[in-house]
């Protein structure tokens, strides 16, 4: 969720940037970026805990580069989580 509200307000900021004299790109460039990399340490230790597939921990990582794949890998493991799942809850 941070890494996906990270982008979301790094794009505001962008579009700030060109059309105002605000310019946060930098601080929350940085910002976005340490939380990616914190998303990817974290899908590949979970990888490893869960022993999820590697298709599994493949859509997961592969959310992590999509606009918006944070929100909803977070929903996704969120629902595997409540239900107790150990395959991927989305056919990919």
């Amino acid at each position: 969720m941070p890494e996906g509200l990270s982008f979301v307000l790094l794009l505001v900021c962008t579009v700030l940037k060109y059309t105002t004299s605000f310019n946060a790109v930098p601080v929350l460039g940085m910002l976005h970026g340490i939380l990616f990399i914190f998303y990817v340490v974290f899908a590949l230790w979970a990888w490893y805990a869960q022993q999820w597939s590697f298709r599994h921990a493949a859509w997961v990582l592969l959310l992590s580069v999509l606009p918006g794949g944070g929100f909803y890998a977070e929903r996704l493991l969120g629902r595997e989580e409540r239900e107790g799942l150990t395959a991927p809850a989305v056919a990919v």
